[in-house]
């Protein structure tokens, strides 16, 4: 899969986020930890409606069976089945640099972790960053800083599935890359669908989630540190600054 020719955006017309272009992506991982776990697999949902999926041969690792017990993919089946990990990073970076670059949004759930680990697996493999591409990572929409700043104190969980839940998407097959993908798009645009007030260009967007997100760390931090002194919570997003490889 060639990575993609960037288009010419002269004339673009700008258009309130969920009427424009949008992009979904979702990872399915070894484990939790950005500097340390690896990409599994991977789906980006184009704005035109392709659903592409990468499947990484993880480059040796072992696939812990908690993380199997989640998205279904063991170690033997990533091995025998899945790309060279350094080829499956420079496409998904190739790819979302193109969706970024056409002038629309890009939907990640949890954005801080998905494109942290990608920028760490970038940095392990010695691939470029969607930051070496075209300087930024921008225009993100993520659920669940939406959820977070428009519903704050509705109380349950805010994962994806719990937010499926909540805004009447349906999710099947969770924790499979492209599931979670299409469901977070979904997501996604029931919530411009409830809330009138998000419908601004995907640029101011991404400025707001910036600061509900520095808020809502912030706010969090100074509950943890009431049991212990020294817990933070990282700032970044939707990227960390911290998400280097180990």
């Amino acid at each position: 899969m060639n990575a993609p020719v960037q288009p010419d955006l002269t004339g673009h017309v700008e258009l309130p986020w969920h009427r424009g272009p949008l992009a979904s992506f979702d990872t399915e991982t070894t484990g939790t930890v950005v500097g340390t776990d690896r990409i599994v697999s991977a789906a980006l949902i184009r704005a035109n409606g392709e659903t592409l999926r990468w499947l990484s041969d993880v480059d040796g690792v072992e696939i812990p069976a908690a993380a199997t017990a989640v998205h279904g993919i063991t170690t033997e089946h990533a091995r025998a089945h899945g790309r060279p990990v350094k080829e499956v990073v420079e496409e998904i970076t190739g790819w979302l640099t193109h969706e970024l670059f056409s002038g629309g949004a890009l939907v990640v759930m949890n954005a801080p972790f998905d494109l942290s680990l990608l920028d760490a697996e970038c940095a392990r493999h010695g691939a470029p960053t969607v930051v070496d591409r075209i300087g930024t990572v921008a225009p993100i929409v993520d659920p669940l800083v939406l959820d977070r700043a428009i519903d704050k104190y509705r109380k349950g969980r805010r994962n994806l599935e719990s937010l499926a839940a909540h805004y009447g998407v349906q999710l099947d097959d969770a924790h499979s890359a492209d599931a979670d993908a299409l469901a977070a798009l979904q997501v996604a645009r029931a919530i411009a669908d409830r809330y009138e007030d998000l419908h601004v260009p995907a640029r101011i967007l991404h400025g707001w989630q910036v600061q509900w997100h520095e808020k809502w760390a912030a706010n969090y931090e100074a509950f943890l540190r009431k049991s212990k002194p020294t817990a933070t919570v990282d700032r970044g997003w939707p990227v960390r600054p911290t998400g280097g490889a180990s």
